[in-house]
């Protein structure tokens, strides 16, 4: 018997007749009471999906096994930063994101023996001077290797309360190359839900596109994401971020490629019971996999409260070649595709940002609304939700406000600050800062040390 045919033996079952039968069994329970779930986004999960109730398939343009495994860098050394690249590639890395935090940098140095390698690179600036601007873009253009510059003064004004030099200068910058960035992750590290950190990409972006005068010379767009562990959701967020510059794209008559470049949340890491971060960054690498991010960087376990170490740095870059080399997943395209449950997600993530994003348009647009301080505000109620959920031990860090080692002590091993700073320079808007869950349990926990 074939294997069509013996299926075809079986009647097949309706989605009336699950839900009737879970209804049996539930034996008196409220179906909606019990089963049903609400997430942070206002999207009621359902306990099963079924083809009866899918909406129309939306499968990947891009196939979610050509993905590169990345190795983020802060540049404030030059040579130094050579050096560590130099090794990332040697270990397995596949492309390189430079960080650039500080001004006195020479590309030409920078990136001695390694742009004639195989591998992407990409500039993303914390800083900005014309003369650095000037030397990188030159450097670029009469290069022969994968260079992409990512500038994003919008994310910046955004994460800092600033803009690098002013909104004018700024945006112009943006002009003279043919791609665009956009930093997603300063809105989910400040407490965002999904369906405002995909608003705010597209209207982020929109501003962008409304800069310039010839849209068509848009080749591609940068969307830097950061990633949680809400396994199905992220993987519907990023799939959903697609549709939603697809459908923006589309309203400009353009053809601009799609790059979404993905970073583990630091939201959810904690200081205490350090190691379970690894899983939480390995579950994260995964949802950006399957969501189909074109690059991945992972996170070191220990980098909210470490100094950058090999041992941390190492692991991280492990952790993307097993998920690759040993877990196989280069070799499946877009395993996503087709899954109900996921595709009812992403289509009601794409709807509500659509509504938002709209909404912002309709307020006068991205910037006008952070000026406004109207953006602030919504992330703000975003992440006071959760952190509400976190405090009641309704959202769990395993280690942190469940199952806690209590004789685990952390005050002789903190390198770096992992706390908040508040931010003492003046600004021009209130700045989206980025906070962790679990800081008000951490900082009592260190004062009973």
């Amino acid at each position: 018997m074939s294997k069509d045919a013996f299926f075809d033996s079986f009647n097949p079952i309706s989605a009336k007749e699950w839900e009737e039968k879970i209804k049996i069994d539930l034996k008196g329970a409220d179906y909606n009471e019990t089963l049903i779930w609400e997430s942070p986004e206002g999207i009621s999960v359902q306990p099963f999906y079924h083809a009866d109730n899918a909406i129309n398939i939306s499968k990947l343009e891009k196939s979610s096994s050509a993905w590169y495994i990345c190795q983020t860098i802060n540049v404030e050394d030059d040579n130094g930063a050579n050096t560590k690249a130099k090794e990332a590639i040697e270990k397995g890395a596949e492309s390189l994101r430079f960080i650039i935090i500080s001004e006195k940098i020479n590309v030409e140095v920078l990136l001695k023996g390694i742009n004639d390698k195989k591998v992407q690179i990409y500039f993303e600036f914390q800083c900005f001077s014309k003369i650095l601007w000037e030397s990188i873009t030159d450097f670029a253009a009469n290069s022969k290797g994968d260079i992409h510059l990512c500038i994003d003064p919008i994310g910046h004004f955004g994460k800092t309360g600033n803009w690098f030099n002013s909104i004018n200068k700024d945006l112009e910058v943006n002009t003279t190359i043919n791609t665009i960035s956009v930093d997603v992750s300063v809105y989910q590290n400040a407490g965002a839900n999904m369906v405002q950190q995909l608003a705010f990409a597209l209207s982020h972006a929109n501003e962008y596109l409304n800069v310039f005068s010839n849209k068509h010379n848009i080749e591609k767009v940068h969307f830097n994401v950061s990633v949680g562990t809400n396994y199905f959701f992220e993987i519907a967020k990023l799939r959903a971020l697609r549709l939603l510059w697809k459908v923006l794209s589309s309203a400009y008559d353009i053809e601009a490629d799609c790059c979404i470049i993905a970073v583990p949340t630091k939201r959810n890491k904690t200081l205490y019971d350090y190691n379970t971060n690894m899983l939480r960054t390995t579950t994260e690498c995964m949802s950006a996999v399957l969501g189909g991010a074109n690059v991945i960087s992972n996170m070191p376990y220990d980098a909210i409260y470490k100094e950058e170490n090999e041992f941390g740095t190492r692991i991280s870059l492990n952790q993307l070649l097993l998920l690759k080399n040993e877990s196989y997943f280069d070799k499946v395209n877009n395993a996503a595709d087709g899954a109900y449950y996921i595709e009812g997600i992403t289509q009601q993530l794409a709807e509500k940002a659509l509504e938002l994003f709209k909404s912002i348009e309709k307020k006068g647009g991205f910037i006008k609304q952070l000026e406004q301080g109207g953006i602030q505000k919504e992330i703000a109620a975003s992440a006071l939700k959760e952190q509400a959920y976190f405090n009641k031990g309704e959202k769990v860090l395993v280690g942190t406000n469940k199952y806690i080692n209590e004789i685990d002590k952390m005050s002789d091993a903190i390198e770096l600050h992992p706390f908040t700073k508040a931010n003492s320079s003046e600004t021009t808007v209130e700045p989206l800062l980025g906070r962790r869950l679990s800081e008000s349990l951490e900082l009592e926990r260190l004062s009973n040390e």
